[in-house]
């Protein structure tokens, strides 16, 4: 298998011409990380006269070697990179799929320029502006309705990447020994943790909500709806890495949005913006978007896949007692 390296130029090249990604005498200017993803190994590559995405999957989490993952989740995200492209509402707020590797789990996109996630939101001192969130409801809005199903079948089930998804979401955060410190991350918080771990109530309610993320749907969700999944370009905002996209309950989508809207400390008006301008929120269940909601704050404060959260320890103590209350209502 060809493992993509930024420190092999050379190696790097030939397997770029040997593809026709490099057209004849087209060199490598440089190589560079555009970002700091989580989930694969993600390459700009700049020539004299353009620049392009590589992304690679493997048999791991990136950043976290220890967490095996789906090797070719890669392919699963071009799929839906092809699904999509049809639909200018959704395909103008991504990147462009411009070749597939199936063999070396191995994507080219089209590359978005220079830009930041908005992580940034995490500092909580940012607001993110009403045009700018506008822009990702019209996006999540156009993504559930364009690809709607009539009849569930099994097109981008994605079942690997849910089932690793399920785990981080409902079953890891709530064991009592993970092997996972949380004071490391923050000096209390193992002990405001436990209590959650040995709440059978809501570990009772998680075991549906759970369920309910592994059924199929009528949707297409992008499954991974949250700051770091969202780029301000000189273009606008942009919409990347939807790996876990399957067909599913699109309660999920907004739920993870509206939960990072609170991880994030925004204004409650800023909540209600979004539920006004998704245009079928009258249609949602909102005794599962609640409960997804507060899943997804819970996870992000005592599970593995933390926040770069400047927050202290009190106001998490606050907001893993809020999520409680959505979930179990």
């Amino acid at each position: 298998m060809f493992i993509l390296k930024a420190n092999e130029p050379k190696e790097l090249a030939a397997y770029l011409y040997q593809h026709k990604w490099l057209t004849d005498g087209e060199t490598i200017v440089s190589v560079s990380k555009p970002g700091e993803g989580n989930m694969n190994c993600v390459l700009r590559i700049e020539t004299a006269t353009r620049s392009f995405i590589l992304k690679q999957s493997r048999g791991y989490v990136e950043k976290y070697p220890q967490v095996l993952a789906p090797e070719n989740r890669v392919l699963t995200e071009a799929a839906f990179y092809q699904k999509i492209a049809s639909t200018k509402e959704v395909q103008d707020i991504m990147p462009t799929l411009l070749g597939i590797d199936a063999v070396n789990n191995l994507i080219v996109l089209e590359d978005l320029g220079k830009s930041n996630d908005y992580n940034v939101l995490y500092d909580l001192k940012e607001k993110i502006p009403e045009e700018e969130l506008l822009q990702l409801v019209h996006y999540i809005n156009s993504l559930h309705q364009s690809f709607e199903k009539k009849v569930v079948d099994e097109e981008l089930a994605n079942a690997a990447m849910k089932a690793l998804n399920y785990e981080h979401l409902f079953e890891y955060p709530f064991k009592e020994d993970n092997g996972f410190d949380l004071d490391l991350v923050q000096v209390g918080l193992q002990m405001v943790a436990m209590p959650y771990k040995k709440d059978a109530e809501l570990k009772e309610k998680m075991e549906r909500l759970g369920s309910l993320y592994l059924s199929k749907g009528k949707c297409l969700l992008h499954g991974d709806f949250y700051p770091g999944s969202w780029l301000k370009t000189s273009d606008g905002i942009k919409v990347i890495d939807p790996e876990f996209c399957f067909y599913g309950l699109r309660e999920f989508d907004l739920g993870v949005l509206l939960a990072h809207l609170y991880l994030t400390q925004q204004q409650e008006s800023t909540i209600v913006f979004v539920k006004e301008n998704y245009s079928s929120f009258d249609e949602l269940n909102t005794t599962i978007l609640n409960g997804f909601i507060g899943i997804e704050i819970m996870r992000r404060i005592i599970g593995l896949a933390q926040l770069p959260l400047k927050m202290d320890l009190k106001t998490k103590v606050d907001l893993l007692a809020f999520a409680r209350e959505l979930i179990l209502k």
